[in-house]
């Protein structure tokens, strides 16, 4: 029997397999399905969607054989395969289910691949079927020359000596390109509904886009935060392959949606940001390889990304814990400086637009527009994490806010963008505000 560790990549979902069962009279049945999933070396997991011959043969039964094909190589190998039980919830159906939903987004068809159960068999026999003719000579799968959990445990040893979040944040990304060799990859952090993910940190992309948001459910990114779950896609043009031909045989289909993010991504994974049962954000990365990333380094990155997560959640209980008291200070004179410029609220989502231009909204968008009232009203300029926590019109938690990650956000926004208004960090728990200009603030009801 072929040891199924050795076919994983057979699994990855990316072409579709192929079941056959026989009903009471042996007449065959013949299906696709979309999904193998590898559960252990002795066990699988089929997605069950639209098969009512299949389930009625396998019921009778409590038997089925599989084909499933390799992505990158086109072998192929047969299952026989014995039925043991079927679910409809737990974590193999909440994985098989997500990635079902992430492909079909890619083309806009997520009504027609939704997860009825997830049956898991165990596998009798696993053996190669040999091609009647040569297939292509591909060239062997490039095989870095690091040892990925030696790399994985070198870095939480450098992350968890960082003291403060935004080196954190950076210094990230640079170790999960120089260690792991993610060239592509970003940080964003959720907000408290649990509604959008907003960019913080980026690497190897022409843009930071900062602020960038990212709903809940949308793409391989939004369903990693949605369903708090690590998701890879091995080959992206591959793996649309199923839910065209599905789209095909109802006549729903259209053209492929443009892929995102650099300009033509074969392989992504999205990792969520977990600790202590609370999600602060995901980390993505994608390159423009496909099998770019492997099993090895979903279980590097998921190791970083716990304890960037664990990182974070420190940071905030420790800040909350040691603010200082505002200084209080004013900008004399700053007022009369340089230019006038429109200052536009919207208290709905907390948007901020400065002359006419967006630049953020929620949590950083109402910090902005505090800041900018203060110091338009008093002159005051600088501020504290402190206050902020205690004023209830932010509607910060009593705890593990995100406050620290909100602002790096809203002055990295700022940053990038240009323009007259700066947010500076002089101490630890400290905010000042830098206006050039005298600021023309209106807020829009809507």
């Amino acid at each position: 029997m072929t040891p199924l560790e050795t076919i994983r990549d057979s699994f990855e979902g990316i072409m579709p397999s192929v079941i056959a069962t026989t009903d009471a009279a042996g007449m065959p049945n013949v299906s696709y399905l979309s999904h193998v999933y590898y559960v252990d070396s002795q066990h699988v997991a089929l997605s069950n969607q639209f098969f009512s011959k299949t389930a009625a043969n396998v019921r009778l039964h409590g038997r089925a054989t599989v084909v499933v094909i390799d992505g990158r190589t086109s072998l192929q190998h047969v299952l026989d395969l014995v039925f043991e039980s079927s679910s409809q919830s737990g974590p193999i159906f909440d994985r098989v289910s997500a990635q079902l939903d992430v492909m079909a987004g890619l083309q806009g068809k997520s009504h027609m691949l939704k997860l009825r159960a997830v049956d898991i068999y165990r596998v009798e026999d696993c053996r190669r079927i040999d091609p009647v003719a040569p297939l292509e000579e591909l060239p062997p799968k490039p095989v870095a020359n690091r040892d990925l959990l030696a790399e994985a445990a070198a870095a939480t040893a450098e992350l968890s000596a960082i003291t403060d979040a935004e080196t954190l944040l950076d210094r990230s990304l640079e170790i999960l390109d120089e260690r792991c060799g993610f060239r592509h990859s970003m940080i964003l952090i959720a907000d408290d509904e649990g509604r959008k993910l907003q960019t913080v940190a980026s690497r190897g992309y022409p843009h930071f886009g900062f602020g960038a948001e990212i709903a809940f459910g949308d793409g391989i990114i939004g369903v990693a935060a949605e369903r708090r779950l690590t998701l890879r896609i091995a080959d992206m043009r591959r793996g649309q392959r199923y839910v065209s031909a599905v789209a095909l045989a109802t006549g729903l289909y259209s053209a492929d949606i443009p892929l995102p993010s650099i300009a033509e991504p074969q392989c992504q994974i999205a990792v969520p940001l977990m600790a202590g049962g609370r999600l602060s954000g995901v980390i993505f990365a994608e390159s423009e390889e496909s099998f770019a990333f492997s099993y090895a380094d979903e279980a590097a990155l998921e190791i970083i990304a716990r304890q960037i997560a664990a990182s974070l959640a420190i940071f905030e209980l420790t800040d909350a814990a040691s603010d200082v008291a505002t200084r209080g200070t004013s900008a004399a004179g700053a007022k009369e400086a340089k230019r006038a410029f429109g200052f536009q609220f919207f208290p709905r989502d907390g948007g901020i637009f400065i002359d006419n231009d967006y630049v953020i909204r929620g949590v950083p968008g109402r910090l902005l527009y505090h800041f900018v009232r203060c110091y338009a009203d008093t002159g005051r300029c600088e501020f504290s994490n402190r206050e902020i926590r205690r004023d209830r019109a932010f509607n910060l938690p009593d705890f593990k806010d995100n406050l620290e990650t909100r602002l790096i956000l809203l002055r990295r926004r700022l940053e990038e963008r240009g323009g007259p208004i700066r947010i500076e960090r002089p101490d630890r728990g400290q905010i000042r505000l830098v206006i050039e200009g005298v600021p023309e603030i209106r807020v829009v009801e809507e």
